[in-house]
């Protein structure tokens, strides 16, 4: 077709010349420009990054007399800086001294930083724990993350802050997408104009959803923080929250919050539903200190969007399944957040740890197993 147009258009020129009297020569032809076949971004979510007491004391460094917490990723930085954009849900305030654990959250700045060097491009801040120090918390936390150059959404300065960050948008190989992020509350913990934390509120999600300019944006994703703790399966409430966000348009929904997994759905393209669509009702825990059987692991979920001049298409997705390990070293615990399937038969590991992460192993296969839908498990090769 291309070629067809062009000895038309020559055939156009060539007339137009012997018309007007002009020497071919002096009007040199136009050069074939042909648009790309196609492009396509890759994206990895992970859960809720957390910060309890044990885990403060673990990143003190007394030879430095700083935190570090560059050590905790490691074993999964090359994973995330693999993809195109990462993006992980910070469950604590940036809100300075002093840093304290649960109930109410304050990590040291440094945790931020080491999110960043391990490749996360985005972090999404409204959860539960938005408010756990106030006002001033979440002013901090957003000062936070923009001197350190991390993307973010979900609370905001003010209603400036939040007009140009809800949703964030992402311009990555020609791609655009909308982010948004919302949570169920904030432990009855108010927070007061003109600081915003992003609320659900099923007719702001439908008018937000309605709003995006679908020739401007090319995928819209939400990030949204709900559920109930602990449970493996979604809440009734969740289902049809999750329904209604993929009938106004949302093509990706990632979940956050119960701290443990929960399953994953995805609809591959077709004529009832050309982009597909991508479902993970929860991540469960990325980090913590939480050791109890479900709750000491998640995973991350990778997928590929992808753009034709004629279609937009969500491909691809997996799991990876991550544990987080917590040998003593001189005395200390230490936090590290494996990819599970790397270390499932680590001869290194001590006897208890390696147990425990093969137990994870065999309840996250049992669940997702039984209740995902096309969205397999990433088996690194051996």
């Amino acid at each position: 077709m291309i070629a067809m147009a062009t000895e038309y258009l020559k055939y156009l020129i060539l007339a137009a010349t012997v018309f007007l009297g002009i020497k071919t020569e002096e009007m040199p032809m136009p050069e074939q420009v042909q648009a790309p076949d196609s492009t396509a971004v890759t994206l990895l979510f992970a859960g809720d990054i957390m910060q309890h007491e044990p885990q403060i004391r673990s990143a003190w460094d007394p030879e430095t007399a700083a935190y570090n917490y560059d050590p905790c990723f490691s074993y999964v930085k090359p994973l995330i800086s693999s993809f195109d954009i990462s993006i992980a849900n910070l469950e604590v305030t940036l809100a300075g001294k002093p840093f304290t654990g649960y109930p109410q959250f304050s990590a040291p700045d440094e945790l931020a930083a080491a999110s960043k060097n391990a490749g996360f491009d985005i972090l999404v801040t409204a959860n539960n724990h938005s408010c756990d120090r106030g006002d001033k918390g979440i002013l901090r936390t957003i000062h936070v993350l923009d001197s350190l150059e991390i993307s973010r959404t979900g609370t905001f300065r003010d209603s400036a802050d939040y007009r140009r960050l809800h949703p964030l948008i992402v311009s990555k190989n020609d791609i655009t997408i909308a982010l948004f992020n919302y949570t169920y509350g904030t432990n009855g913990i108010p927070f007061h104009p003109p600081v915003i934390v992003s609320m659900i509120d099923t007719s702001r999600i439908i008018n937000d959803l309605k709003s995006v300019d679908r020739k401007a944006i090319d995928f819209v994703v939400v990030f949204i923080h709900w559920g109930i703790e602990y449970q493996s399966l979604p809440a009734k409430a969740d289902v049809r929250l999750a329904g209604l966000m993929k009938r106004y348009g949302a093509d990706v929904v990632i979940g956050s919050h119960p701290h443990v997994l929960q399953p994953m759905e995805y609809d591959a393209p077709s004529d009832d539903l050309p982009g597909g669509h991508l479902l993970v009702y929860s991540l469960g825990n990325y980090v913590s200190n939480q050791r109890d059987r479900y709750r000491d692991g998640g995973a991350m979920v990778s997928f590929t969007l992808s753009k034709t001049w004629n279609k937009k298409e969500v491909l691809n997705p997996e799991y990876h399944l991550t544990w987080v390990h917590t040998p003593f070293t001189n005395g200390k615990k230490q936090y590290y957040i494996l990819p599970a399937r790397e270390f499932e038969n680590d001869s290194t590991m001590d006897a208890a740890s390696l147990s425990k992460l093969r137990l994870f192993i065999s309840d996250s296969e049992e669940l997702l197993g039984k209740y995902n839908r096309n969205v397999p498990e990433y088996i690194p090769s051996k």
